[in-house]
């Protein structure tokens, strides 16, 4: 998109909402890099530089704008078809490279050089994986300088800076402003009741009401509540737990976070980016859908879609073996009564959020007796949870979901569905798509599909069958089951 100049020129003119956060400008005239929709007069075509990612524009010597913030632009859509720059830039967002072994720990995580991932994160998004690391920094910092109460202490490790000196260099290096001067300017003050309040802007249309259907039907009971406002749970962070609350309001969505840590607030933003699929670009989904005559009509009338992600993994990975052959309801019902046998108790519950989802290793040394599983799921249960466990199945963000799904199919008891759901959800894979789902099938031959044709049909969905699935089974009038027709 960058690269084409009239096509930016004219969305930078209309102020067109689409293009937030797929380019920014950068203005050699003030030294100011800027959103599609910032509010300021549009400058002169001699004057712009366009670029692909706020750390492109950075490392081209120019600064932040103050006014439009770019901060909080949508973060980068599903580079669809580029899973090596896909699963660095999902590292990165997470801070994996900020302190310890930095940019070569994401590299090795990755199993490439370094000056391979510089030359793939520069051909995807005009930079590179130091300068799209400090990038992360800088914006949480400014995210949490603007919108929070923290202390600047708090905000500089939170943000992944190893110290005070670096924190105070790159946001004066980054703004032009020193980190108490940003705090001056703020306007925005929330009332989270002690928690840490952010602002996310979903890249619009934002269909949050789908989301928090989805997960209204699916809530375990004492670790998620789910409302038709908001979605409250608890989260297992690197350095404790937390409590988030996320209400979508106004296309944006708010999160009220309550962590035992501050240093976990910026991978807590990250996992509620992925849960609500924030950065998914409805633009480029709609293009592809709309061109079926059976989805667009389905499409228009839920403008926005999302795919409901994850904050865990293997939560999700547990939770669709729990769910096989049986209803949503059910399959709800089993992980409620695991998780009240094996979840850990959270030192502050709130608001009927009392405990943690437990963990691969205390599943796979759970009593699955009394769960009220069959004899053979319950082995296929414990099976996965091991994998998991012991990392011989990877489920992280650097995970290659054909390979996962792979391994996933290995085990015995997985079958096509329940690696494909894993694939969609937990490793956000916008063209997973489980075609043995009943669901999806009644789905579709309700839409007036011929359910025969249906597999044929999806390859021209491609890359985005997993947008499609959620678009079906947002047609059944009740939740979509979570069966296989074999396992």
């Amino acid at each position: 998109m960058h690269d084409d100049f009239e096509a930016c020129y004219r969305a930078i003119l209309s102020r067109d909402a689409r293009f937030d956060g797929r380019f920014f400008t950068a203005v050699t005239s003030t030294g100011i890099y800027c959103r599609p929709i910032c509010p300021a007069q549009t400058p002169k075509r001699a004057n712009v530089r366009f670029y692909a990612s706020a750390s492109a524009a950075a490392a081209a010597g120019f600064r932040a704008c103050l006014r439009c913030k770019p901060h909080l632009a949508p973060g980068p859509p599903h580079l669809a078809g580029d899973r090596l720059a896909g699963s660095a830039l999902r590292l990165i967002a997470s801070g994996a490279a900020d302190g310890g072994s930095g940019v070569s720990g994401v590299a090795h995580r990755l199993g490439v050089s370094q000056r391979h991932l510089h030359r793939v994160l520069n051909d995807a998004v005009g930079a590179g994986p130091l300068a799209l690391a400090q990038m992360r920094r800088l914006q949480t910092a400014r995210t949490l300088i603007e919108q929070t109460a923290l202390s600047i202490t708090e905000i500089a490790f939170s943000a992944g800076y190893s110290s005070l000196r670096q924190f105070n260099s790159e946001v004066r290096s980054g703004t032009g402003r020193a980190p108490t001067e940003l705090r001056r300017r703020r306007s925005v003050q929330h009332d989270g009741e002690g928690a840490v309040v952010l602002r996310l802007r979903p890249r619009p249309p934002f269909d949050a009401a789908g989301l928090l259907g989805f997960f209204a039907a699916r809530a375990v009971h004492g670790v998620e509540r789910c409302t038709d406002s908001a979605l409250t749970r608890s989260l297992s962070l690197d350095h404790g737990a937390a409590v988030v609350e996320l209400e979508p309001q106004d296309g944006q969505l708010i999160v009220r976070l309550w962590p035992e840590d501050v240093r976990d607030i910026g991978e807590a933003v990250e996992r509620c980016r992925r849960l609500f699929d924030v950065d998914a670009d409805p633009g480029a989904i709609a293009t592809v859908l709309s061109a079926d005559s059976l989805l667009a009509p389905l499409l228009a009338a839920r403008p926005g879609l999302r795919v409901p992600g994850a904050v865990d993994a293997s939560e999700i990975a547990i939770r669709a073996v729990l769910g096989q052959q049986v209803s949503v309801a059910r399959a709800t019902g089993l992980a409620s009564r695991l998780a009240e046998q094996s979840g850990a108790p959270l030192a502050q519950p709130r608001g009927g959020v009392t405990r943690l989802f437990p963990s691969a290793a205390a599943v796979a040394d759970a009593d699955l007796a009394g769960l009220g599983l069959t004899r053979g799921r319950a082995a296929t249960l414990r099976r996965l949870a091991i994998a998991l466990a012991t990392g011989a199945i990877d489920l992280g963000l650097e995970a290659d979901p054909q390979e996962a799904i792979a391994k996933l199919l290995a085990l015995h008891g997985v079958g096509p569905w329940t690696a494909t759901y894993i694939a969609m959800r937990a490793l956000r894979d916008p063209d997973a798509f489980p075609a043995t789902d009943l669901g999806l099938r009644r789905a579709y031959a309700h839409a007036g599909g011929d359910e025969r044709s249906l597999v044929a049909r999806a390859e021209h969905w491609r890359p985005w069958r997993a947008y499609a699935t959620v678009l079906l089974w947002q047609q059944l009038p009740h939740p979509a089951p979570i069966t296989e027709t074999r396992q």
